[in-house]
């Protein structure tokens, strides 16, 4: 297994310090993310040796007004660390929050810190 996890936690924190990988408890903030890491587990293992590993996120993004220019701005920071976005809606939320979860994969080998879309 490889921890990329502070780098994408870094590149959400270029769009605002409210970031964590927790539900929001605090909304006195305009801006909330939370990143959770849905996958990281071995794809490809050559001589019982892990050669690749298959990486899923989920970024939600919290905001009282609108979550567009922020996603954008998600957007941008983790597709800059080589991750694809694969998916981007918006969810209701029971908060009266605007909501958008974002999806992003890639692929890393484990001997380098290079990261590869499917």
């Amino acid at each position: 297994m490889k921890n990329v996890k502070d780098e994408v936690y870094a590149a959400l924190c270029t769009v605002t310090e409210n970031v964590s990988d927790v539900y929001p408890k605090e909304w006195a903030d305009d801006m909330n993310i939370q990143l959770t890491e849905e996958d990281n587990r071995v794809s490809e293992r050559t001589d019982n040796q892990e050669q690749m590993a298959y990486l899923r996120y989920r970024i939600d993004i919290w905001h009282r007004r609108s979550t567009s220019a922020a996603a954008c701005a998600v957007d941008s920071a983790v597709s800059a660390l080589g991750l694809v976005r694969t998916g981007c809606s918006d969810v209701p939320d029971p908060s009266g929050m605007k909501h958008k979860q974002m999806r992003y994969e890639g692929i890393i080998d484990m001997n380098s810190d290079i990261v590869y879309w499917e």
